[in-house]
């Protein structure tokens, strides 16, 4: 436990404080001066200089106007394990510290929402839930209008054999369907998972692909026309890692040819840009057919994830500052 040497000398804003964890503000509070505000990019720019720690999700892009404008800051907090939300070299050459789930392996091996997230995806794309239902809503009740596919059988192929990717395999084996993974880097493998020598091998052989790769040089666009094109005719794609991961042009192609049956999308490229995302090609194409499915970056919000992460983050951002003098230890009690 640790308490303020001055709590007026700490301002903390939570920049996206909808529906925060009561758990993870108290503590917020005993860091230091917390306020909680929902802003526009403008005004987070002409505010951000008043305070010394950032609290964010995944609202804003956090790129160099947004970093300058934090004179004060001392610290970013987010509770997310992927980090393309901001630029991390730019903030660490100002001195500003990250602090994130990344790496945080104890904690994300029970945080189970967004491997969830995927299943529930792919199950509401292949058995056509989400038109089934508007369907219903209208007054129809047309069952035969809306036949689905079933898992047990099929093979999904799954890229990224992390944390997540593994999560999805134990659930794909309860669904009876054959696993492939494709991830160069993996150190263990998991009993019952064909391990593919190259991603075109595990294209080839998939009828569902999942992606559970984070966003870096490497994986950027990874998905394109090429690799599209090898996937079997009638496939299905799940994508709840990051946008950038595809060309998203090339997926409405082949959602358009009939070469892949589906797509079931949490994430797009450019999500935390209002412009570019009302001007995506996947978004036109979901607007007039119900074979693509997307959700607004959902896959990690759920009530219980939340608050475990928002509590994780509030207590490391409490030993955080402790270690740069900023809080002191509370003196523990006598008997």
């Amino acid at each position: 436990m640790t308490r303020p040497e001055d709590s007026r000398s700490i301002r903390i804003l939570n920049a996206e404080p909808r529906g925060y964890s009561p758990e993870a503000r108290l503590l917020l509070l005993q860091w230091g001066v917390l306020v909680e505000k929902e802003m526009s990019r403008s005004t987070l720019v002409s505010e951000l200089g008043n305070y010394d720690v950032f609290i964010v999700r995944l609202a804003h892009q956090i790129d160099r106007e947004i970093i300058k404008a934090g004179r004060r800051i001392r610290v970013i907090v987010t509770a997310t394990t992927g980090l393309d939300h901001i630029d991390v070299e730019y903030a660490q050459s100002q001195g500003i510290a990250i602090l994130s789930l990344r790496g945080e392996a104890e904690l994300l091996r029970n945080i189970n929402a967004t491997a969830e997230h995927n299943w529930a995806l792919l199950l509401a794309l292949l058995r056509r839930i989400v038109p089934a239902s508007v369907d219903v809503q209208r007054g129809e009740w047309n069952r035969d209008a809306f036949r689905g596919h079933e898992l047990h059988g099929r093979r999904m192929g799954i890229v990224g054999m992390g944390r997540l990717g593994q999560k999805v395999a134990r659930y794909g084996h309860a669904f009876g369907m054959e696993l492939g993974a494709y991830d160069p880097s993996v150190q263990e493998r998991m009993n019952g998972v064909w391990y593919a020598p190259a991603l075109a091998e595990l294209l080839r052989w998939s009828d569902v692909l999942s992606l559970h790769v984070p966003l870096n040089d490497t994986t950027n666009g990874m998905i394109g026309p090429a690799e599209l094109a090898l996937l079997p005719p009638g496939a299905v794609l799940v994508n709840t890692s990051r946008g950038e991961l595809l060309d998203e042009t090339a997926v409405v192609e082949v959602l358009n040819s009939g070469h892949l049956a589906g797509a079931a999308l949490d994430v797009i490229a450019h999500e935390r840009n209002a412009d570019r995302r009302r001007n995506s090609p996947l978004l036109d194409y979901a607007l007039k057919h119900d074979n693509l499915l997307i959700t607004p970056h959902i896959g990690g919000a759920t009530h219980e994830s939340l608050a475990r992460t928002e509590i994780f983050m509030a207590e490391k951002l409490g030993k955080f500052l402790v270690s740069r003098g900023l809080l002191t230890p509370t003196p523990q009690a006598h008997a």
